[in-house]
């Protein structure tokens, strides 16, 4: 790992499952201490409190991390020739300057054609149990590999992109090195992988507030969090320490983009329920990631509290959490002041040398 990436981030190795039941949780190491978040009552739902990320990050058994995979995964990560046209790199899309996501509000890919969906951030993805907004990855190596052969992304095969990393003589040396195979697709998957399991949005002016720090969130950000815990109900979907409940749902928010509907979850389930329905995003880091929603369909904060606050857009499948809140002006922007104490530390960066 380069010294730009090294992070103050524990590794604990065990099963998926152990460390998925830690992050449900809320548990994390402080001062030689450990941070529980608890369980809430908000409008009658019990969820776990919002608290400190763990410092243990979630990975399967089959694909730990260790330095020589994690600068393999680096390249990869901003290597365009995993694409048809050689140009279009997973950094392309998730980008360290756009907080490891899409500027724009929908990603452009090889042939210039828009996809429907806004690309969301990397941040934090460890601790996601399911990948992409409709969940249809099970783990980040699945994710890792899908964007290649995905004909508006990268529109390459991985036969193609094997034959193609194959024939690079550093590729060849650093997968025997590193995994002890020569280039395959699944070695791509869980190196990209392995390197994005080291982005980690942490130790924010929150966090530094719950473990003891009582200056590090203003009072405005502090009455945020009440109304984020209360009035405002999202703590309702937006729980535990990575700020999201992990599950699906409709929030009315507007189409926008080239498609003109997206049936979201449902395409991955064929539940009727499930129409609509989409994955709760971490809030962690929120403020670099604009645009927001599924579609992009606001590029400020203060929009999406709008939304919120009168209660979505109404449809069939609209989540029975999704009421009007009556918000006040104030309320509203201490709710903001709040979502911008969830900023990280700064994750310093160097662009990888890439194989040739």
């Amino acid at each position: 790992m380069s010294t730009g990436m090294k992070r103050k981030v524990g590794v604990i190795v065990c099963g998926m499952m152990g460390l998925f039941m830690m992050a449900s949780t809320g548990m994390a190491s402080g001062s030689g201490s450990e941070y529980a978040t608890g369980l809430i009552t908000v409008d009658g739902h019990m969820v776990p409190d919002i608290g400190p990320l763990p410092t243990a990050v979630p990975m399967p058994a089959t694909n730990l991390n260790y330095a020589a995979k994690v600068t393999l995964g680096k390249q990869l990560y901003f290597d365009g020739r995993l694409s048809k046209n050689n140009a279009i790199s997973c950094a392309f899309c998730h980008n360290p300057v756009t907080g490891f996501a899409d500027s724009k509000q929908t990603s452009v890919g090889v042939i210039g054609e828009r996809g429907g969906r806004q690309a969301p951030t990397v941040y934090n993805t460890a601790f996601n149990p399911f990948q992409f907004w409709d969940g249809r990855a099970g783990s980040l190596e699945e994710q890792a590999i899908g964007p290649i052969h995905n004909p508006i992304e990268m529109a390459e095969t991985h036969e193609n992109v094997v034959k193609k990393l194959g024939k690079i003589k550093g590729y060849r040396e650093q997968f025997q090195a590193a995994l002890g195979t020569g280039v395959n697709i699944q070695g791509i998957g869980e190196a990209i992988a392995a390197y994005e399991r080291t982005i980690i949005s942490t130790n924010s002016a929150f966090d530094k507030f719950v473990l003891g720090d009582q200056q590090a969130m203003g009072e405005d950000a502090q009455r945020g969090m009440a109304v984020f815990k209360g009035k405002g109900r999202c703590i309702l979907c937006h729980n535990n320490s990575n700020f999201t409940d992990n599950q699906f749902h409709n929030t009315g928010v507007p189409q926008v983009g080239p498609l003109k509907e997206d049936l979201g979850r449902y395409n991955v389930t064929l539940r009727e329920s499930d129409k609509g329905a989409f994955k709760t995003p971490t809030l962690r880091s929120i403020t670099e990631t604009a645009p927001y929603m599924h579609d992009g369909a606001f590029n400020t904060l203060e929009e999406v509290v709008g939304f919120y606050d009168q209660g979505g857009n109404a449809n069939p499948n609209l989540d029975t959490r999704i009421k009007p809140l009556g918000l006040s002006a104030q309320e509203k922007t201490d709710i903001i002041a709040f979502l911008k104490a969830l900023t990280g530390e700064p994750i310093p960066f160097e662009f990888p040398k890439l194989p040739e």
